[in-house]
């Protein structure tokens, strides 16, 4: 146990280095000249840019919070109905080959269409509203859900559905009380990959006439030529998603501990 706490403060030293590593060759490198300051700004210059967006509105018309909180809106929301609807229609189609055929192939016609490509019909069929927005991050996180869904159902121990079938257990007693719990590691695994993805897809959903958002920020900082607010904007999702990504590992504990009982 000790062993284990000494490697924990060694490699929570470690990456707390190699990100000072990593900041001050940043700031070195605009300092000296080697990148031009117009186009990449120092760590120094992004700090005091997030310093004074928490209460300044200038120059895109909104603070970093209300930024935050129309993104975080958007993409919790979009990812939420992605879950609900895309891990169950995973499980039911990896059990029921009835409804596997009949699902599958507009599925997998739908699968490879990057959400990026679905702005123009979106546009043409819901408008630059918040439904269109949320339609295009649903679409990015609804993909990783049904697959990593009907995935856990298949690689379910046969012996375990056996031995419930000599027991007597009925299909939806062996779907319900073992497929998906067997499923747990996947769908988790996918729910991950939704989060992540509702993320990364943001700033391409907010492209659609937002006034207010992350994405927003960003595509208004490139306007400006204005490096520092980019950068705001770029390290306040990927500091959001981290946070939202251990928050679910948290849930994931509690929800299935097994996962975790060989961890270093």
């Amino acid at each position: 146990m000790a062993d284990k706490k000494k490697d924990r403060i060694k490699y929570l030293g470690l990456s707390i280095i190699g990100l000072a590593a990593f900041f001050l060759l940043w700031e070195m490198s605009v300092r000296l000249g080697w990148v031009s300051s117009r186009t990449l700004s120092p760590p120094s210059k992004v700090v005091s840019t997030f310093i004074y967006k928490l209460t300044n509105r200038a120059p895109d018309g909104s603070t970093l919070p209300q930024h935050f909180w129309q993104s975080l809106k958007l993409a919790l929301s979009s990812f939420v109905i992605a879950v609900i609807i895309g891990v169950p229609l995973g499980w039911v189609m990896g059990y029921y080959n009835v409804a596997y055929y009949f699902l599958n192939p507009l599925f997998e016609i739908m699968r490879p269409i990057p959400p990026i490509a679905w702005i123009p019909i979106v546009i043409l069929t819901m408008g630059i509203g918040m439904r269109a927005k949320m339609f295009i991050i649903f679409v990015s996180a609804f993909v990783p859900c049904v697959i990593n869904s009907y995935l856990g159902i298949r690689l379910t121990d046969h012996t375990r559905i056996n031995v419930a079938k000599t027991f007597g257990a009925s299909d939806w007693e062996i779907f319900t009380t073992v497929c998906i719990p067997s499923s747990s590691n996947m769908v988790f695994t996918g729910i991950r990959l939704s989060l992540n993805n509702s993320w990364t897809t943001l700033v391409a959903a907010e492209m659609l006439a937002a006034t207010r958002g992350l994405g927003y920020m960003i595509q208004l900082g490139r306007t400006l030529i204005r490096p520092d607010i980019i950068i705001v904007g770029m390290l306040t999702i990927g500091l959001t998603g981290a946070l939202l990504n251990n928050i679910l590992a948290l849930f994931e504990k509690k929800v299935a501990p097994w996962r975790y009982t060989d961890e270093r």
